[in-house]
């Protein structure tokens, strides 16, 4: 799949005097902000892939850019079939999680503590979308959105198996040769 398909995925303004006065209209709002969030993380997971040393990392964030890549088509699917009007132009969440996630990475000078801090990282931005597709979950059931609410508990699944697997790697390979890492002078 091209890594730059989602650069022209549609731009969701703030329409100017709009506010969020029903459980739809919070939706229609988080629902933009998971699309600007899964594109701004496409943009940023090449790179960081090819920051890993560990092939194993590179192997499940080269699978997490994968599901996300499907998952953002499905996305746009719901946001067109249920008609959720989109009004946000970026996740400043992930901005900021992305903008840490780099200055941690510039300051690491051990690839092996790299790697645990990638992970951690990587880990810290899984759990926000695991709280984020949770909530909406549970707004598109209290709405009756039978396909949205299945697609998000769905994302909301597949992230906390995400996260199990960077749990293990992190138990048994990452955090163990993070351990002790080798420093020279």
């Amino acid at each position: 799949m091209n890594k730059n398909k989602f650069k022209g995925v549609k731009k969701y303004i703030m329409i100017p005097g709009t506010t969020i006065t029903t459980l739809h209209n919070l939706l229609d709002y988080e629902a933009s902000k998971f699309s600007s969030a899964e594109i701004q993380l496409t943009h940023v997971l090449p790179e960081w892939i090819s920051k890993a040393n560990s092939m194993t990392l590179k192997n499940v964030l080269q699978k997490y850019l994968d599901y996300i890549q499907r998952h953002l088509e499905k996305l746009e699917l719901i946001i067109e079939e249920e008609k959720i009007i989109s009004l946000a132009l970026t996740n400043h969440v992930m901005r900021t999680y992305i903008e840490e996630t780099r200055e941690k990475l510039s300051l690491c000078t051990d690839k092996e503590v790299s790697d645990a801090c990638l992970l951690a990282s990587i880990q810290s931005i899984n759990h926000f979308k695991i709280s984020a597709y949770g909530t909406a979950a549970a707004f598109a059931n209290m709405l009756e959105l039978g396909n949205t609410a299945v697609f998000f508990h769905e994302a909301e699944v597949s992230e906390k198996q995400i996260d199990d697997r960077l749990t293990q790697l992190a138990a048994f390979e990452i955090n163990a040769k993070a351990k002790s890492p080798i420093s020279l002078p």
